[in-house]
């Protein structure tokens, strides 16, 4: 009996198999495609996806073929039957990690060093931002509705509730704030 090991594969190649699960990419199209789509909810660079190609290639995931265009080095990657098996028991899977990385959040946090009226102009910017980033997606809806992807469509849809609720949320939060802060005043 032969045991195949298969490594962990890191986050980055999940995005990876499922951006050459699509259509055959080159690493710079896979970053393109990251920034229109995912990167509101999970970036990748190419410093991340560069090396996690070789591995994915190494592992036997997915193949290279060379495609230059004209003088210009290019390799466009496919998802091949191991690396479409991988995705699919990786997306059958109950998700594992929830991060949340908000810098607005990271402020907030440490925002008991100010007066109460500079601590509320923070959450008045990520108020503002929010609101901005669900108009934004709310734009997408079209676009997504057009290329007929019912999943892309939950996404944004999801994005542009959660967005809204984010803005609604530090409204709430600034109105909390500055009603203790003229209570404590007048005491």
């Amino acid at each position: 009996m032969r045991y195949i090991l298969f490594m962990d594969l890191s986050s980055t190649a999940y995005v990876i198999l499922g951006m050459v699960s699509v259509h055959p990419r080159s690493g710079y199209e896979i970053k393109a495609a990251v920034d229109e789509s995912t990167r509101r909810f999970w970036a990748a660079s190419y410093g991340q996806i560069y090396p996690e190609l070789k591995r994915l290639s190494e592992q036997g995931l997915v193949t290279g073929m060379d495609a230059p265009r004209g003088e210009r080095k290019r390799t466009v990657y496919t998802i091949t039957d191991a690396g479409m098996e991988r995705l699919k028991e990786w997306l059958r899977r109950p998700p594992e990690m929830s991060e949340m990385r908000d810098e607005g959040l990271l402020k907030l946090f440490f925002s008991g060093v100010l007066e109460p009226d500079e601590a509320a102009e923070t959450l008045r910017r990520m108020r503002d931002r929010r609101a901005a980033l669900a108009e934004e997606l709310a734009a997408l809806e079209a676009v997504v509705i057009e290329k007929s992807d019912e999943f892309a469509l939950m996404v944004v849809r999801g994005g542009v509730e959660y967005n809204r609720w984010y803005a609604d949320w530090c409204e709430r939060m600034e109105a909390e704030l500055l009603a203790t802060a003229r209570k404590e005043r007048s005491t």
